[in-house]
């Protein structure tokens, strides 16, 4: 049976662009034929969000890569929800790896903006993040669970958040998990919200993976049963985001080809 899960991928530029490089990315995705099964967007920065959001095509979302916990006061520098909705977007980036680990963002404070964005109508991608110390000790599980914990009491409407499991020690490392590992960490995820939040919330939220994802591994990993796409780095900036936006629809094609095949052949 198909899953009712819509097939969910995010390129996030990160501090990687510029009104030059975003016009190559974008006349590249606007003339790629995307899988319309697919929900495609972009993480970009603050300072490019009306900008993208006017050249993209509006089959393809845009996030802000951060928000902050409150709608306006003087916090310089920060960008409300209210402020990403103004740029004609509707997605965020919240508690991602990098802001954990070299913002030193804690799970409470990634918790508030998370209930402020949901608050404002924001659609989020809530992010969870194991580094290497965390795989080589064995806290999988206890550090997953530490994140869902704070964000589950956060979130009011789950229908609105995409949870992406970062597997830290496999983001540039020269390291890659196996679709082993990258399955068991998912489950460990959907077992959580079936035991912790509802049957519902389990069967209904996508799970996405981010580590290292190019077009020479999506198609496989793709596949899996509890990934529901990607939050993709590195080669949001490539060609290769059109190979894993596509990535569900190749396997499938591939999938029915080989059906038809073993049917002609019997």
């Amino acid at each position: 049976m198909s899953s009712p899960r819509k097939f969910f991928v995010i390129g996030n530029w990160k501090m990687n662009v510029d009104k030059n490089r975003i016009n190559g990315i974008v006349k590249m995705m606007n003339n790629a034929a995307l899988d319309a099964n697919t929900e495609a967007v972009v993480g970009c920065p603050s300072c490019y969000l009306s900008y993208a959001r006017e050249h993209l095509t509006h089959n393809i979302g845009i996030a802000a890569q951060n928000c902050y916990k409150v709608a306006r006061g003087n916090f310089s520098g920060e960008i409300s929800p209210e402020m990403i909705k103004d740029c004609g977007c509707d997605w965020v980036i919240l508690g991602h790896p990098e802001r954990r680990t070299v913002f030193n963002e804690p799970d409470s404070f990634i918790a508030e903006k998370v209930a402020h964005a949901q608050e404002a109508g924001m659609k989020i991608i809530a992010c969870l993040c194991e580094t290497t110390d965390d795989r080589q000790k064995g806290r999988t599980e206890e550090v997953l669970f530490k994140q869902l914990t704070s964000l589950a009491a956060a979130i009011t409407d789950w229908s609105r958040v995409v949870l992406a499991f970062e597997a830290l020690w496999a983001s540039n490392t020269g390291v890659f998990a196996t679709n082993q590992q990258v399955q068991d960490a998912l489950g460990l995820v959907r077992n959580w919200l079936r035991n912790n939040v509802s049957d519902k919330v389990a069967d209904t939220t996508r799970l996405i993976y981010a580590g290292s994802v190019s077009s020479d591994n999506c198609r496989e990993m793709a596949s899996l049963e509890n990934l529901d796409g990607f939050l993709v780095g590195g080669a949001s900036l490539k060609p290769d985001i059109v190979d894993i936006i596509n990535s569900r629809r190749s396997h499938v094609s591939e999938l029915l080809t080989s059906l038809r095949i073993e049917e002609q052949q019997g």
